[in-house]
């Protein structure tokens, strides 16, 4: 599906307001409805079988490769697992391009359609959604930090009416496979937007792996593609490497910033496959396909009966793979050493 066909147009949001009380009284005499037909055939030893079907909104905050895996891994396992959208099912996709006021109209939506699950793709979606947790269950996808984004207060027994599956990014493993590959790095210059609580939970940790290691950090922010290009550039003239975490905002506009780093000849290390792929020189990480095909898996168990609290968050951590990028490992002229071209979890990118 386009993603155009995703997003609510203006004219649907503008309208949400004035539909509001008309949207309650028709469900309220749709309701009163359905329990006189229902009467109406019990007293006439009539039989009938309940014809509607569950709903599931799925949002995500941006458009860009990890994301965008994570949805149409999703969409193919819940067809793997039996869900036909349109027959048994309906499923309501919507990509809020980036703007918080998008997201909050999406959740508005599908709260209104009353939907029966709700799965949000990346942590902002996932902040928002949580404002209709409290009646409609949330299944959120790629969230780094499910406790420190306030998701979740124990992983193992949600109990919030939210879980969902978490792609918490492994600093410390990236960041010794760059030193693997390079010993004499100093410098590292981190880049994300500091408005995104998962990245902002990766710096920390890349902070505590540099004082460990003797390493400086160097920041670069930005809220927009604008202002991560200019800090990209401001970066690459002070360190010898650079770290992006799984940032939605960074990843989203890849190709042009590995771009920058590849004309500066500096490796720049990802949190996510997806963004070696668009452009990033390397990671070590999940396949978020996985991750699409167990948030789908877990909306099941939620549509077929099982509580929330009894659906632990899964983070994907263990068996993970090394990403390195052909095209930047050849533009970067870097040679890689027989201990890393040897590893059977070794996937190169083309």
């Amino acid at each position: 599906m386009d993603k155009d066909d995703w997003k609510l147009t203006e004219a649907r949001i503008k309208k949400q307001v004035e539909r509001k009380k008309e949207n309650i009284i028709m469900k309220t005499i749709t309701k009163i409805s359905t329990i006189l037909l229902s009467t109406t055939l019990l007293f006439g030893c009539a039989s009938n079988t309940d014809d509607s079907i569950p709903v599931v909104g799925v949002a995500q905050i941006v458009s860009h490769t990890s994301l965008n895996t994570i949805r149409d891994s999703f969409s193919a396992q819940m067809e793997e697992l039996g869900y036909i959208d349109g027959e048994n099912i309906e499923i309501n996709y919507a990509d809020a391009s980036n703007q918080q006021s998008n997201l909050n109209s999406i959740i508005t939506q599908f709260e209104d359609d009353e939907s029966d699950v709700i799965v949000a793709i990346a942590t902002p979606t996932a902040q928002a959604a949580a404002n209709a947790a409290e009646t409609i269950p949330v299944v959120f996808s790629a969230v780094s930090d499910p406790v420190g984004s306030k998701l979740v207060s124990d992983p193992e027994h949600p109990d919030l009416n939210i879980t969902g599956t978490s792609d918490e990014v492994q600093v410390d493993q990236i960041l010794d496979l760059a030193l693997q590959i390079d010993p004499s790095i100093k410098t590292i210059g981190f880049l994300y937007n500091a408005a995104e609580t998962n990245s902002v939970s990766n710096l920390e940790k890349a902070k505590e792996y540099c004082e460990a290691n003797n390493l400086e950090l160097i920041e670069g922010t930005g809220k927009d593609m604008t202002e991560l290009q200019s800090s990209a550039v401001s970066l690459c003239e002070k360190v010898d490497i650079l770290f992006a975490p799984n940032d939605n905002t960074v990843a989203s506009g890849m190709q042009s910033l590995s771009q920058i780093a590849l004309d500066a000849k500096i490796p720049f290390y990802t949190g996510a496959d997806s963004m070696v792929q668009d452009g990033g020189f390397a990671t070590v990480g999940i396949d978020y396909e996985e991750l699409g095909k167990e948030t789908a898996n877990m909306v099941d168990q939620i549509l077929n009966g099982t509580p929330v609290s009894d659906i632990p968050v899964k983070v994907f951590k263990d068996n993970l793979n090394i990403y390195i990028n052909q095209n930047a490992l050849d533009t970067l002229g870097i040679q890689l050493s027989d201990d890393i071209k040897n590893n059977d979890r070794l996937i190169m990118v083309e």
